[in-house]
């Protein structure tokens, strides 16, 4: 059992970007889906796919290829957990400022969906602050 399906999600990213993994994969959730979906819209990931795990019509994984560079150095270099299960987070548009110089990228929950720190300032919505992610 999974309490924080989102944190469990960016530290499998984190560690097998750390070891060279080239895929991650992670139980079902609509939500996690989204969150990749943003990755691999941002280049952190380069694909995302969602599967039947065994014959069951009902459970699904969602694999998620991580991005590297013509090096062999991971896109991902970095991520950190802002709001927790015991202790939720929420931002204005105002407070969405950028992380590490504008290297990174903040991920906020919104009533529109997954965005980014700014599309939350152009588009003056607030949210769930989820991590950041460099």
């Amino acid at each position: 059992m999974i309490t924080d399906r989102t944190g469990d999600f960016i530290i499998r990213l984190q560690n097998a970007a750390r070891v060279g993994k080239p895929a991650v994969s992670m139980p079902y959730s609509s939500h996690i889906l989204a969150i990749a979906k943003k990755l691999k819209e941002l280049g952190f990931v380069t694909a995302v796919s969602v599967e039947a795990v065994g014959d069951s019509e009902v459970k699904k994984d969602i694999t998620v290829t991580l991005a590297y560079d013509e090096r062999g150095h991971p896109r991902l270099r970095g991520v950190k957990r802002i709001s927790k299960p015991g202790r939720r987070l929420y931002v204005p548009h105002t407070a969405a400022h950028s992380v590490k110089g504008g290297t990174g990228i903040r991920v906020i929950s919104s009533s529109s969906g997954i965005i980014t720190d700014r599309e939350a300032r152009k588009s003056r919505i607030g949210g769930e602050n989820l991590f950041e992610i460099w």
